[in-house]
């Protein structure tokens, strides 16, 4: 029977509708942590692109981004496809995803940086076909703050549940498959491209499973955003004051991830000098945490305030890479593989709690802009988090290949670097990411729509709605 509060958008999910829905992160992240973590080894490495072009590559094609983020969120919202106004993108984005995806991996233009622009470009531009409505599907399924903080668990537990199968099983698969038994020589192209199959389709069919779980229920009625325009995006920025917030923690926190994931192989081959299994454990620990915390967010959040929990695991986040610069620095404590291993999951355990928790608060500023606008653009809204979701990850994809130029990377050695550039491998590993969560410590402390303030928000909302 339908309770008063779910006839006023205040719906319950079943855990399948919720697997259902987290499912979509789970098949995202195995195919673009794969690009993040990866993709610049297989260019400098395997492909043959130098690392300063490589770099330039990675920004050209977050500006496009910037670009081209905004053009699909007024189109998401001003559209309604017959399978649904959000979840019929992950079929119809789904599938060039994929395609382009397994295109990056596929050497059969060795060192060309054209065919690198064009697939690169198809693939970011797909991800985001899926990505932005994706976004915007959380809010359409309920406005319970509750149980958004549960989806928000399952959504970024599925998430690591990817993670973990990208850098735990991608360096030990490409070994497998390679002649060599390595992951970083012009040899192990052929690896490269079938792993990325591998990941790819099962990326496609878990989005096809998400699509046929989830339900959209709290969606704005056409002659309402029939006028949503390009435009609204800056005019919601500069109204929507926690929206400009956790866009600033957006920029922040995807940039240190993106520096942070992208040198963790370099880190492995060349600091540690550690096997393929080493650096599947390595990789690995970067989401194991999320299995152990992740289900105790939502009382964790009940117990402390969302507040002080942003604060807690970022502090320990940054501990952890203190640790890990320290024990990299010894010799004698860096050949002790445990204190390695130990000090990744510490920084994991703070990156994935506040990182993965911070998708829950996109709910709440598309409650905030509904309630002081009248209009629910959730495609805009996440079109605008997106932007700036890039704009990290176009700073962190830059950086790690700008430093490695600097301290001269020399991607033809696939065993030893000069003292320098292990240096400048450990200042992405830790030095930078740190300096980047002490700056998002402070952003997220300007943050002000409390749980209180958006359930009262939510109520007046549905009082609104239903005079």
């Amino acid at each position: 029977m339908t309770t008063t509060n779910e006839q006023r958008g205040f719906y319950h999910l079943n855990w399948v509708q919720r697997i259902g829905f987290g499912s979509g992160d789970l098949a995202q992240n195995l195919i673009y942590q794969t690009i993040g973590m990866y993709l610049l080894l297989f260019y400098t490495n395997v492909f043959g692109i130098d690392p300063k072009a490589a770099a330039f590559m990675f920004l050209i094609v977050r500006l496009v981004d910037v670009l081209w983020d905004p053009l699909v969120g007024t189109f998401v919202d001003k559209h309604e496809p017959r399978w649904g106004k959000y979840r019929s993108y992950l079929i119809l984005g789904g599938i060039p995803l994929s395609g382009f995806a397994i295109l990056c991996f596929w050497d059969g233009f060795s060192g060309s940086l054209l065919y690198a622009y064009i697939t690169y470009v198809g693939m970011s531009m797909c991800y985001t076909l899926v990505n932005v409505p994706y976004g915007a599907l959380n809010s359409s399924l309920t406005r319970d703050t509750n149980e958004i903080t549960i989806l928000t668990s399952v959504r970024m537990f599925m998430a690591n549940c990817g993670g973990l199968a990208v850098s735990l099983g991608i360096p030990i698969l490409v070994a497998a498959l390679s002649p060599d038994g390595k992951m970083n020589t012009t040899q192990d192209a052929n690896a490269w491209f079938i792993t990325m199959t591998i990941y790819a389709v099962a990326g496609l069919l878990l989005l096809v499973f998400c699509f046929s779980q989830t339900k959209e229920r709290v969606v704005m009625d056409k002659k309402e955003t029939a006028n949503v325009k390009v435009s609204d995006l800056w005019e919601e920025f500069v109204r929507n004051r926690p929206l400009r917030v956790l866009a600033f923690f957006f920029i922040t926190a995807f940039a240190m991830m993106a520096v942070g994931n992208s040198a963790g192989s370099y880190y492995m081959i060349y600091n540690v000098h550690g096997t393929s299994t080493d650096m599947a454990i390595f990789m690995g620990l970067g989401s194991l945490p999320s299995f152990i915390f992740m289900p105790m967010v939502p009382a964790i959040k009940r117990a402390i305030g969302k507040k002080q929990m942003f604060y807690v695991f970022l502090t320990i986040a940054i501990a952890g890479m203190a640790m890990l610069y320290i024990i990299s620095v010894i010799p004698a404590l860096r050949s002790q593989l445990w204190l390695v291993y130990v000090a990744q999951f510490i920084k994991s355990t703070g990156v994935i709690v506040a990182t993965g928790y911070m998708w829950a608060l996109v709910p709440e500023v598309i409650s905030y802009a509904e309630y002081t606008t009248g209009r629910r653009i959730s495609g805009i809204v996440n079109a605008l988090t997106g932007i700036f979701y890039k704009a990290g990850m176009a700073l962190g994809g830059v950086v790690p290949g700008l430093v490695l130029s600097f301290v001269g990377f020399d991607k033809n050695n696939a065993v030893e670097q000069t003292p320098f550039a292990q240096q400048g491998i450990l200042w992405l590993v830790c030095v930078i990411p740190a300096i980047l969560l002490v700056l998002a410590m402070f952003i997220i402390s300007k943050y002000e729509l409390t749980d209180e303030v958006i359930d009262d928000i939510n109520k007046k909302i549905e009082e609104r709605e239903n005079k």
